[in-house]
């Protein structure tokens, strides 16, 4: 649908800068989300919340990524044609966000290049500033965006084709986490399976992703995936939901904290609608830190879908109670 756009690849010079905003938070959205994707106390109840290391109902790191889009999404990429993007190198949650903030986006150039592979399209990497109405830094991410070339035609990358529907279940049940005491480097965590339901796109595109081919089977017929696709935000916040009722249910021994970020997210494959998506974690080191009771655990997640094949994964760092 690339003819009716108003911006290209040729449209986001190297050092150039765009700002928009604002976004209201709300207590209802905060809770909404972290009901739905991450039910940790410190997201759900302000008592709670207050004796927690965020010193007050703040929203999940995944719903600050998810607002962050939906900025971008009205700020300037719902009038671009926009092809994905591939990942993000990096995230930093550098303050708590909290009901009643307006949050603005300050959106930097820092590299602009033809794509080798596709050259109907270039890659734009982009420095994403979130802050709130006093100008406060909230977030900072990195990361690039598939951009078409004017004049180029849009086809689908045959790496994206469907997969047979064979179904590949070679996944143990969910598991167990350790406490912080008994993690061991390497070892794989089974956090259960999300189902990636047609209304469940729609849902998450239309508050937070509304991008065609998250929202219009036709455009995403001719769009970049060939079919309607999930939100990435949605596949890396379903990994959330899995992960805090693994922990919920592992016991009273578990509790992971807050997370400053995370880095080296790649969206590898599509998650389309009708698909199962497994997730799983695996600690890559722990330490202790100087916060008195409270180490910290640096771990490689990962989603795989119905047929085996790889279409999520990042590097994630937690706070974890002693």
């Amino acid at each position: 649908m690339s003819e009716s756009k108003q911006l290209y690849f040729e449209d986001f010079p190297v050092g150039s800068r765009l700002e928009f905003g604002g976004y209201p938070v709300t207590k209802e959205a905060i809770v909404a989300f972290a009901q739905s994707f991450d039910p940790q106390p410190f997201h759900l109840d302000e008592k709670a919340a207050a004796r927690s290391m965020l010193g007050g109902l703040a929203a999940s790191g995944w719903h600050t990524c998810a607002i962050g889009m939906r900025l971008v999404c009205d700020g300037f990429l719902n009038i671009t044609d926009g092809r994905g993007a591939p990942g993000i190198d990096e995230v930093k949650w550098l303050k708590p966000v909290r009901p009643g903030m307006v949050l603005s986006m300050q959106a930097d150039i820092v590299s602009a290049r033809a794509s080798q592979s596709r050259p109907s399209m270039g890659l734009v990497q982009f420095r994403l500033t979130l802050r709130d109405e006093t100008g406060t830094s909230v977030m900072v991410q990195d990361n690039v965006i598939m951009i078409g070339r004017r004049g180029a035609k849009q086809q689908p990358h045959p790496s994206l084709k469907r997969e047979s529907t064979t179904p590949f279940l070679p996944f143990d049940e969910a598991g167990i986490i350790p406490p912080f005491a008994q993690i061991e480097p390497g070892q794989r965590i089974v956090l259960g399976s999300v189902d990636f339901s047609e209304d469940s796109v729609l849902a998450f595109a239309r508050d937070y992703d509304p991008q065609d081919f998250h929202l219009d089977h036709e455009a995403a017929r001719t769009g970049p995936f060939g079919a309607l696709a999930a939100s990435g935000w949605h596949t890396a916040a379903c990994w959330m939901q899995c992960f805090v009722e693994t922990a919920q249910r592992s016991g009273a021994a578990v509790q992971p904290g807050p997370s400053p970020g995370f880095s080296n997210l790649r969206w590898l494959k599509p998650v389309y609608a009708g698909d199962t998506i497994t997730y799983d974690t695996r600690a890559l080191e722990k330490r202790v830190t100087s916060r008195p009771g409270w180490g910290l655990v640096k771990a490689k997640n990962t989603g795989i879908n119905q047929h085996g094949a790889a279409v999520f994964e990042f590097e994630s760092v937690n706070f974890w109670k002693l």
